[in-house]
């Protein structure tokens, strides 16, 4: 192997380990905050939680298809590290009726999109996710009071839109 082959092979290894490095999905159990922060880099949401913890969130909106939770707890420890667009997990996390706005922004982050439609008096706000590699949409609407009333998902056609 030449030595420019080598060194374009080094380069490639370099940046595939850099890429895992910058991963919200590898963070341990137990590393400190600031130890996630300095890998992560700053989040794109930050959120306090009960009992003086916060909420590091990591989202890939609007072009991805993950939103990361990595939830530390007062002493500055990680405790949990979450993936939340996940179609497993919509029914016991989306709590209609009770979840407000700011509990969905604490939850998924910014949303892909937020529209209306005739059918429902208030917004609806849409994220992109994948279920075994298919695209999918979650939808959850709020009313103008603020509440979650309902929650569903969806096909994403977006793709479908673009190459037609």
């Amino acid at each position: 192997m030449t030595a420019r082959r080598f060194g374009f092979l080094a380069a490639v290894v370099l940046v595939a380990l850099v890429g895992c490095a910058n991963e919200p999905t590898r963070v341990q159990p137990g590393a400190s905050a600031a130890d996630t922060l300095q890998r992560l880099g700053a989040p794109t949401g930050r959120y306090p939680l009960t009992g003086g913890g916060e909420r590091l969130q990591y989202s890939r909106m609007p072009a991805g298809f993950e939103v990361t939770d990595i939830d530390v707890d007062a002493s500055g420890k990680v405790v949990s590290v979450t993936q939340v667009l996940s179609e497993a997990r919509f029914g016991q996390d989306i709590k209609v009726n009770q979840w407000r706005q700011n509990d969905v922004m604490a939850f998924y982050g910014r949303p892909y999109e937020i529209s209306r439609v005739s059918s429902f008096d208030g917004a609806v706000w849409t994220w992109r996710y994948k279920s075994v590699n298919e695209r999918r949409m979650l939808y959850i609407y709020i009313d103008p009071t603020g509440v979650v009333r309902r929650y569903h998902t969806g096909d994403d056609l977006e793709l479908d839109r673009i190459r037609d």
